[in-house]
This record gives structure tokens, C-alpha cells and sequence, in this order.
């Protein structure tokens, strides 16, 4: 028996593309709040980890019990998930400009 002879064509082709809800992701099940609260969370442990570094930096130079090394690796992580974070918002802005390029 052919393998192919047992592929069910109504199942197999595409069907008519059903516009996707607003606020979801197509083709994910993602809602659109989501993607935005997980955004909104980076945002915020991103700001979280620069207020500390300032915080580090506040008590290494007014003399308080701050270890130099702990204090350079805080500023560090916030340095480099800042800009992670740029990176992420440059992609963003580029992938909303390419969608605004398309012709319909």
C-alpha cells in the first residue's frame, strides 16, 4: 500500500486563514497582554538592577560595608542587561518599521 494514498487532503491542505483576535500573536496562542507583561517585567528587573548598582556605588563611595568587586560585577550585570535591553527594543523597532514597508 502507498503511503501517500493514505494522506487525508482536506486534513493536508491549507485552510482559509481565519483573522487572528487582536492583542494575540498568530500562530502562537500568545495573547498580546502577555508578550506586554513579559516586556514590562524585563523592563522593570532591568531598572531593579541598575537602582541597586547605584545603591552599591552610593555605599562604596560614602564608606560604607561595600566589597569594591561586588559592587563592580552589580554595575556590570546592570551595564550589560541595559543594554541587552536596547538591543531587544532596536529589534522591535526595526521588525514594526519592516511590517509598516509591507505593501498591501
Amino acid at each position: 500500500m502507498n503511503p501517500i494514498s493514505n494522506i487525508n487532503i482536506a486534513a493536508a491542505s491549507p485552510s482559509i486563514a481565519q483573522p487572528t483576535p487582536l492583542g494575540q500573536v498568530a500562530g502562537t496562542g500568545v495573547q498580546g497582554s502577555e508578550f506586554k507583561n513579559l516586556l514590562l517585567e524585563g523592563l522593570g528587573q532591568v531598572n531593579q538592577m541598575q537602582v541597586d548598582a547605584d545603591q552599591a556605588v552610593q555605599q562604596l563611595f560614602t564608606g560604607g560595608e561595600a566589597d569594591p568587586a561586588e559592587v563592580l560585577t552589580a554595575v556590570q550585570k546592570a551595564d550589560m542587561a541595559f543594554r541587552m535591553m536596547i538591543q531587544i527594543r532596536n529589534k522591535l523597532v526595526d521588525a514594526y518599521q519592516e511590517i509598516q514597508n509591507i505593501r498591501i
